[in-house]
């Protein structure tokens, strides 16, 4: 049987039940590997936090072809499935993962390694497919809903009026998060959403009453 052959039987007919071969083997871990690079320029594309994890983006793709590798030996001997499902029930992962949609793209990944070693890429495909549309799908649909926190030291508590006119003159959002009077003077964090960072500061700067401004990424949404 030729590779194109034994390709489309991958794919039309799964190898789930056939016996356990080299070939089978690199033809597993060869279709989790593309799916799993896949997802990985997924993830590169619509990652949304202020750092992009690369370290999670590449244990992704190391997931899924580890996942398939077991699954694969587990359907090929009864005694070895039992003492894989017996280590692997002692694993405890202590990595908190904060953001929902890193915890999707875990779970594809290793999905992904599921139906590849059960024999049904083509299934895998399919679903990253459609995985895929949604994920783009959400994703410009929310486009654009990302805010900034501006922290603003200013001279006294009396001229925030002063500094929100002005914050609200290049914002389309705007809204005070923490405010802090001393003798010394106030410090002011607002969340806003503008277009022009840059102006923003500028013009806070020409105000005598502003004694610096900055502007952090926030990885919030707003309605």
């Amino acid at each position: 049987m030729g590779l194109i052959d034994l390709f489309k039987k991958a794919f039309m007919e799964g190898y789930a039940t056939s016996s356990i071969t080299i070939g089978t083997v690199l033809m597993c871990i060869g279709c989790t590997m593309a799916i799993a690079v896949y997802i990985y320029f997924i993830y590169k594309m619509v990652n949304r936090n202020s750092f992009y994890n690369k370290g999670f983006n590449i244990s992704l793709v190391i997931i899924a072809v580890i996942t398939s590798a077991i699954i694969l030996t587990i359907q090929s001997n009864i005694v070895v499935s039992l003492g894989m499902v017996g280590a692997l029930s002692i694993v405890r992962f202590r990595t908190a993962i904060k953001d929902p949609m890193d915890l999707a793209f875990l779970f594809w990944s290793i999905s992904a390694g599921i139906i590849c070693g059960a024999g049904f890429a083509g299934i895998a495909v399919v679903a990253s497919l459609f995985v895929t549309v949604l994920i783009l799908l959400f994703s410009a649909t929310f486009k654009g809903t990302g805010t900034m926190v501006l922290v603003v030291n200013a001279n006294t508590h009396t001229d925030e009026e002063e500094i929100m006119k002005a914050v609200r003159e290049f914002c389309q959002y705007s809204r005070t998060r923490a405010r802090n009077v001393s003798s010394s003077g106030m410090n002011m964090a607002v969340e806003i959403k503008t277009s022009k960072p840059s102006e923003l500061i500028g013009r806070l700067m020409k105000l005598e009453c502003v004694k610096d401004a900055s502007l952090v990424e926030n990885d919030s949404d707003i309605l």
